[in-house]
């Protein structure tokens, strides 16, 4: 994998990433942009005991722009776009809008309401990873060979990131459709470095602590190896990796992928699980696409390990979810769901493993 950083007009980084050894970039960004700039704080809550990320800016991003002028496009003769070259195999910028990343780091904190409510600097970075430049094309629509080059991506994200003074976690994502509320159609995914652990992984890095104490063993192998022994809410497998619902789904159509072995995050991956990732993730994505016939919206995450807490009972995993529960019919987060976190799921984990792997795997192009 051939790495090449550069510069956007505004002074926001750029990083193509390319199989092919010999290519070159040294395109310019001929834009006329203000340097770049982010007015995000946070603020703690202390009756839940979570930051909150405030990025007033962000009401002015792109949304849902046509096709002819895509930011995530390459560029081309008489318009230029967030990416310079003409083409791409896979490319990151800083966002333009970013949820995190202002001051250095080295704001104090300070009372908002005492011992109650505090205001922080969002420090930390969001950057863009676009995985292809076919405006039509889909994340399921890539070779093998591409999903690993994106996948090398995520961990040299992972790895440069966290070395980013006050980066507390490292999240690459991806969200697709308009239902899950995508505002750029273009294949891409995202990378947030936060400079907190995130609420989520708080309450997983707890649970398997306790689970250990009680127990003596990882919370996630045996996790895995109880899904693999069950086999009832299985999707895809092979030697590296297992796909499967969770018994305790939260949303109607919702994947698991594992690692047999366990690791603590992207950059620890083997060869093996690294050549193993791309043919078992495109048959879920496939399988998914082919569940109604249409392209389904998701959100697909990485959760591994924070940077430095929390290690040595994490396990890397991707969990991906979608909203929609039926050909015509969306499932909404409503009272039960967003005012007290209590999921109430239409689907059995179960029946929606069995219509996965009933479904043919599509491969649907705009």
């Amino acid at each position: 994998m051939k790495r090449t950083a550069l510069a956007l007009a505004d002074g926001r980084g750029i990083v193509y990433f390319d199989r092919d050894e010999q290519v070159v970039r040294d395109a310019v960004d001929l834009r006329d942009l203000a340097p770049a700039s982010s007015v995000s704080h946070r603020r703690w809550d202390a009756t839940v005991e979570e930051w909150v990320v405030v990025a007033g800016h962000r009401q002015t991003r792109t949304f849902l722009p046509p096709t002819d002028e895509c930011p995530l496009c390459p560029s081309r003769p008489g318009r230029s776009s967030e990416v310079p070259d003409s083409d791409y195999d896979v490319v990151v910028f800083e966002n333009r809008f970013p949820s995190l990343g202002a001051g250095d780091g080295l704001e104090p904190e300070t009372d908002l309401l005492p011992g109650l409510a505090r205001r922080g600097p969002a420090t930390g970075r969001c950057e863009v990873v676009c995985f292809t430049p076919d405006h039509g094309a889909s994340f399921s629509s890539l070779s093998p060979d591409k999903v690993r080059l994106v996948l090398d991506v995520w961990a040299d994200r992972t790895r440069e990131l966290g070395r980013l003074h006050g980066v507390a976690q490292v999240f690459p994502f991806e969200n697709r459709g308009e239902e899950i509320g995508v505002t750029l159609a273009h294949p891409h995914g995202q990378v947030y470095a936060y400079p907190f652990v995130t609420p989520r992984t708080r309450r997983r890095t707890a649970a398997a602590r306790r689970y250990r104490t009680r127990t003596g063993r990882s919370l996630y192998d045996d996790l895995v190896a109880a899904e693999v022994a069950d086999g009832s809410r299985l999707v895809a497998a092979n030697r590296s990796w297992v796909a499967f619902v969770p018994a305790a789904a939260r949303w109607p159509f919702e994947v698991h992928l594992y690692p047999r072995d366990r690791v603590a995050d992207l950059p620890a991956l083997s060869e093996d699980q690294r050549h193993d990732f791309g043919p078992v993730y495109l048959e879920v994505l496939q399988r998914l696409d082919g569940l109604f016939g249409l392209r389904m919206p998701y959100v697909a995450g990485w959760h591994q390990a924070p940077v430095r807490s929390g290690r040595a009972d994490a396990a890397l995993h991707l969990e991906l979810f979608s909203s929609r529960r039926s050909p015509g019919k969306l499932k909404f987060l409503a009272g039960s769901e967003s005012a007290m976190d209590v999921f109430v799921n239409d689907v059995p984990p179960e029946e929606a493993a069995r219509m996965l792997r009933a479904a043919t795997p599509a491969v649907l192009r705009a």
